[in-house]
C-alpha cells in the first residue's frame, strides 16, 4: 500500500512457467475492456505475446469454472467474466 492505495500485486502462480505472456492474464481478470489497451500500450506488448496472454487467461478460467463451481462461487463467477471478456476481445 502506498498512500492508502494498492501499489503492487505479486502473483507467484505463474512463477517459472517460462512465458512472459502469463503476466498479461491480469488484463482479463482485473481490468475492464476500456483499460486493456492502455495496459498493453504501457507494457509495449507485441501481438503474439498479447494473444498468448489472452489464451492463458482463457485456459485458467476454463479450468477454474468447473473446479470452483460449487466450492467457490465468487471465483466461478469471475471465471465466467474472464471467459466472456476473452471471447469478446477475440471477436472484436
Amino acid at each position: 500500500m502506498a498512500a492508502g492505495r494498492l501499489a503492487a500485486v505479486i502473483d507467484f502462480g505463474g512463477l517459472a512457467v517460462g512465458d512472459p505472456a502469463v503476466e498479461l492474464m491480469v488484463a482479463w481478470n482485473l481490468l475492464p475492456r476500456s483499460a486493456r489497451a492502455a495496459f498493453r500500450e504501457a507494457l509495449g506488448v507485441d501481438d503474439a505475446t498479447w494473444i498468448r496472454g489472452r489464451a492463458w487467461a482463457l485456459s485458467v478460467a476454463l479450468l477454474q469454472l468447473p473446479y470452483y463451481l460449487h466450492s467457490n462461487p465468487v471465483l466461478a463467477a469471475n471465471s465466467r467474466v474472464v471467459i466472456n471478456a476473452v471471447l469478446a476481445d477475440h471477436a472484436a
